[in-house]
């Protein structure tokens, strides 16, 4: 019988990190603001967590919007593996790409060659043109997964490059789907794609008071946040464990 699939659930709370260890989720993805795509958590975030009793993998993303970044902001990637190494965290989420479309592994060679911690290509990868040379480039790099969702906004509908991408990565790295993964849709993207990884985040919006000081001074949103929630995360570890 195989392994058991492994189901990552990414956070942005030290409460939703907990609620996640605590509910069925085999690695937890630790950020600061979702909201953003997940940027890196703080060094006392990272400390917090690395008592849980799964593996913690921290974000190393150190702003929103594209992934091509200046060399003032690659060292503070660089900063910030070491923050995660001093921490406690089991590995990084990480990625960076070149004006000319390419896995920029100038840098990302030397980042995970400088640091023993486990390392995920995250969705960087479905801004790439070729996800076979996208493919290679991360093995080449060392890393230890992809996390895609098959170039399209979710994995649900990036089923048919992902299937295409595991057949490609077999035996060399594994591929993690994740984007838009529910309890109603994981078995079907395990199917279809083969994959034995999923990503989610297991989340549901809390509404927030329109009349709240918070809200009203610019500090929460008037639509509400999003957390971890448990019963989802119990759902879709059944789901994911389902043959």
């Amino acid at each position: 019988m195989k392994a058991n699939r492994l189901l990552e659930v990414c956070v942005d709370t030290i409460k939703g990190a907990r609620i996640a260890a605590e509910n069925g989720a085999d690695r937890i993805e630790l950020c600061a603001a979702l909201s953003e795509g997940g940027l890196t958590p703080s060094s006392g975030m990272m400390s917090a967590a690395s008592g849980l009793s799964v593996p913690v993998y921290a974000m190393i993303r150190p702003r929103s919007g594209d992934f091509r970044y200046s060399d003032v902001e690659k060292e503070l990637m660089l900063k910030d593996i070491r923050a995660a190494e001093q921490n406690g965290m089991k590995g990084v989420v990480i990625g960076s790409v070149t004006d000319a479309d390419r896995l920029d592994t100038a840098f990302l060679k030397p980042a995970l060659q400088g640091t023993a911690l486990n390392a995920t290509l995250h969705r960087a990868f479905d801004t790439l043109s070729d996800f076979k040379t996208a493919i290679d480039d991360a093995v080449s790099v060392g890393f230890e997964r992809v996390l895609t969702s098959g170039h399209q906004n979710t994995a649900d509908e990036g089923c048919t490059v992902i299937r295409e991408a595991v057949r490609y990565a077999t035996g060399r790295i594994s591929i993690m789907a994740g984007s838009g993964v529910t309890p109603a849709n994981a078995a079907r993207i395990l199917k279809e794609t083969g994959v034995e990884e999923l990503h989610a985040s297991c989340s549901m919006r809390q509404c927030a008071l329109p009349a709240s000081r918070e809200v009203q001074l610019g500090f929460a949103s008037a639509t509400g946040q999003k957390l971890t929630d448990a019963r989802l995360v119990r759902a879709l570890r059944q789901a994911v464990d389902v043959r």
